[in-house]
């Protein structure tokens, strides 16, 4: 007969056994009662619901949501990722969603069995790298990506996005001529435009930027933004007529769309129309909280003498700047924008910029921001220098040739 202490032992060793084997399970596999945490979904705007459209993200929200918490599947939690990716460039609440894609994200095992998934995961993240600025972790990330796939024209946008914004210019252009031969669609075409534009090559940049306006969907959000790209185009090349319709164009087919909105408000206030850009800046703000149309209202308030409405929203302004960093956005760049465009603190906006320089000082956006600040200051030979490698890729931004103009006259 065995002992009282052989009996405690064999089933101390059982119980230990028993816990060894529950905790080698996969995660997805083990059944807790615990539920899984799901980032919320926000309720849209009135104005930004579009008919059916919200009714389906709903539905699509309450299904992937289901799935993640029942079996913590990975493919729901990849497609719950770019639902909340989609959200955020259509609510403007990029400090909630942004996070909350990265936090879906991060629960799928980076050894996952299947290699698709690894894939997809590590493209979505790219992507949401990214939006938040992140542009170095981006590029690591999506090279990364393409060596488990190097046929996938999407992965090969976020690495001409990548290095476009670290200034790897030729490198951006070879992605993007892999990515229009593998799929020449909307974001395709657009990233050609953009690279075309970079060069110098206007003409090129707008037929291939009306290429990807024609191969998307009327209505659809992203048909939408690439339409407004191409309206911002014509108005920086001083073709207004052609922006308004173009603008006016999206807001037939997807009504109240804000950024529409504003970007006719921008042509009113170029027009010395004050008072309907105002309005029209107001019911876009009232649709979605984007900092570009809180800074034009700044604009108009400033311009027009209106001091206490200037003031009012510039401290608005200085909240989403640091709600956003809170959230891991880097806003260098906005913050350098808005200092020395509106609060005219040169030497604040310099830091700033300075800092974004230290990260990626071959982009010709930063050189050009560094360019007009030192301008600013009354410094022409760091103007100068920095003009130069924001004109090196032969950029024809009319911007550019009004720092040349000025630094020329002194």
């Amino acid at each position: 007969m065995k002992s009282i202490n052989s009996l405690f032992i064999l089933a101390l060793l059982a119980l230990l056994i028993s816990n060894c084997q529950q905790a080698s399970q996969p995660k997805e596999d083990q059944k807790t009662a615990a539920t899984v945490e799901v980032p919320s979904l926000l309720d849209r705007n009135e104005a930004l619901r579009n008919g059916k459209e919200w009714e389906t993200v709903q539905n699509q929200y309450v299904s992937l949501r289901n799935a993640i918490q029942k079996e913590n599947e990975a493919e729901a939690r990849i497609k719950m990722a770019h639902l909340f990716i989609n959200e955020a460039r259509v609510t403007g609440e990029h400090g909630h969603y942004y996070p909350a894609a990265l936090a879906t994200l991060a629960e799928i095992p980076a050894d996952h069995p299947d290699k698709d998934i690894r894939f997809r995961k590590l493209a979505t993240r790219a992507s949401v790298e990214l939006s938040l600025h992140d542009f170095r972790q981006a590029l690591e990330t999506a090279e990364a990506a393409v060596k488990l796939n190097p046929y996938n024209a999407q992965i090969y946008g976020a690495l001409v996005d990548a290095n476009v914004e670290l200034g790897r210019y030729e490198a951006a252009v070879a992605m993007a001529d892999k990515m229009v031969s593998i799929r020449p669609d909307m974001r395709s075409y657009a990233r050609v435009a953009y690279l075309r534009e970079i060069h110098g090559q206007v003409e090129g940049a707008f037929e291939a930027m009306q290429l990807a306006v024609e191969a998307g969907y009327p209505g659809y959000e992203a048909t939408a933004w690439a339409r407004l790209t191409l309206g911002e185009m014509y108005e920086r090349y001083d073709k207004t007529t052609a922006a308004r319709q173009t603008y006016q164009q999206i807001l037939a087919e997807r009504p109240n769309y804000p950024f529409a909105i504003a970007a006719l408000a921008n042509l009113e206030a170029e027009a010395g129309h004050y008072e309907k850009a105002e309005q029209l800046l107001k019911e876009a703000c009232t649709a979605i909280p984007e900092f570009g149309f809180y800074e034009q209202l700044a604009e108009i308030y400033k311009s027009t003498g209106r001091e206490a409405d200037y003031q009012q929203t510039m401290d608005e302004l200085w909240v989403m700047l640091q709600e956003d960093t809170d959230s891991g956005h880097d806003m260098s760049l906005e913050y350098a924008n808005l200092y020395s465009d509106l609060a005219e603190d040169h030497q604040k906006a310099l830091t700033y910029a300075l800092g974004e320089y230290e990260k990626r000082p071959a982009n010709i956006d930063v050189n050009r921001v560094l360019a007009k600040i030192y301008t600013r200051m009354g410094n022409a030979q760091k103007a100068g220098l920095h003009l130069e490698k924001a004109k090196s890729t032969q950029a024809q931004y009319p911007e550019l040739k009004a720092l040349t103009q000025q630094l020329a006259s002194r």
